[in-house]
């Protein structure tokens, strides 16, 4: 989740904005609720899944995992990455990609699956160590001015949606991913290999998960500018970057989907998509699930003022953090289920390297030439969650 000292600030004065200043200047037609399942992508009717957790019986999903064939990938050990949300924090988990290509033992990643920074992580990591010099250049070489731009009072009470514009964001993913790109994530999908990508379906109040692969193979006329979109509405935001909106069709009708960060939902997703793909090499099935967790474990003390803007930033940062070390366990839970490995990397409290604000360039080449040092000589992958959030 793209998260920051600043944006809390932003944060809290939307939050006194909109007790003078409600509703919405973007005029949507929403989907009405008994349509809202069967809605779909024009065109690209297995773009999306909606999984609401306590709902579904996993028969849905595991029917949307396994609906093409996926021969070339069978009778091997299989490898999915999970790479979490964090914001400037996914230097830690480029550097982790790009170190481990130098020690020449990383696999080809049969499921890559991204949240917020990690859905901008994703594609590059599933594309494979050819796109490293990209994947460092996207998280050592940029600023704030290359994520959004703050809006001014009168901009805000006239948007009414966020407290920043996040069109740099657009102009960012728009350069890091092109039209070549989404040829060779269409290419490895035809391949059998998976991509997936997590955003909030904040009508739905759930998580969706994005099928960049079928939306790559497609052949749809819009299907680059959805992969991006999905890829922004991953990393926006709710207050601080507006919404993200797509269009869908339900009962013979065009509706519109309001789509944002997939942090809300989970920081970190997949690791029991393994499960379809194992199940088709029968006994014998080997596989290992490694989790990139973009973001301290650890609590750290810190003396909060009392005032609101650090109160709302440090009870946000708390639940944040909890939600994580939660989400991991969960996924922890389903690998010893599947019986498959699994291995978390995540930033240890030894890291200290100052940090001046939201995407500061110094902190992130500290963070990346950290995380590449560690994993160039071999990084000591957690296989224990039992103690998450008490220590290193």
């Amino acid at each position: 989740m793209l998260y920051s000292p600043r944006m809390r600030h932003l944060t809290s004065l939307l939050l006194l904005l909109l007790l003078v200043a409600c509703g919405s200047v973007h005029e949507r037609n929403a989907v009405p609720e008994p349509l809202a399942r069967e809605a779909v992508i024009p065109g690209i009717p297995g773009a999306r899944i909606l999984f609401e957790a306590g709902r579904d019986d996993l028969a849905s999903l595991t029917a949307f995992l396994s609906k093409e064939p996926q021969a070339a990938v069978a009778g091997r050990h299989l490898h999915l990455l999970a790479v979490s949300g964090g914001g400037d924090n996914g230097a830690f988990g480029a550097g982790i990609l790009c170190g481990w290509t130098e020690r020449k033992d990383r696999p080809e990643f049969d499921i890559v699956t991204g949240i917020s920074t990690g859905g901008l992580t994703a594609p590059f990591a599933f594309l494979g160590s050819t796109y490293d010099a990209r994947l460092r250049e996207s998280f050592t070489t940029i600023t704030a001015d290359d994520i959004y731009e703050s809006r001014g009072i009168f901009s805000i009470l006239g948007h009414r949606d966020a407290v920043a514009d996040s069109e740099p964001l657009v102009r960012m993913i728009e350069k890091v991913f092109t039209a070549e790109d989404l040829v060779a994530v269409a290419r490895e999908h035809a391949r059998g290999r998976r991509l997936y990508i997590g955003t909030t379906y904040m009508d739905g109040d759930c998580l969706a998960i994005w099928d960049m692969g079928a939306i790559a193979a497609s052949g749809q006329p819009g299907a680059l500018d959805l992969f991006r979109k999905v890829m922004l509405a991953s990393a926006s935001i709710p207050i601080a970057f507006p919404p993200v909106y797509f269009d869908v069709e339900a009962g013979d009708r065009i509706f519109e989907e309001m789509h944002a960060d997939g942090g809300m939902a989970t920081q970190v997703f997949g690791a029991g998509f393994l499960g379809p793909m194992l199940a088709r090499q029968g006994a014998g099935r080997q596989g290992t699930v490694y989790v990139i967790r973009n973001a301290t474990l650890t609590p750290k003390y810190e003396a909060v003022p009392a005032r609101m803007a650090s109160l709302g930033g440090r009870a946000i940062s708390s639940l944040i953090r909890m939600q994580g070390i939660g989400d991991l366990l969960r996924n922890h839970r389903f690998t010893s289920e599947e019986g498959v490995g699994f291995r978390l990397a995540y930033i240890p409290g030894e890291f200290n390297a100052p940090k001046t604000g939201e995407f500061d360039q110094s902190y992130m080449n500290a963070l990346f030439d950290f995380a590449y040092a560690r994993a160039r000589t071999g990084y000591p992958w957690h296989t224990n969650v039992s103690s998450l959030g008490m220590g290193d």
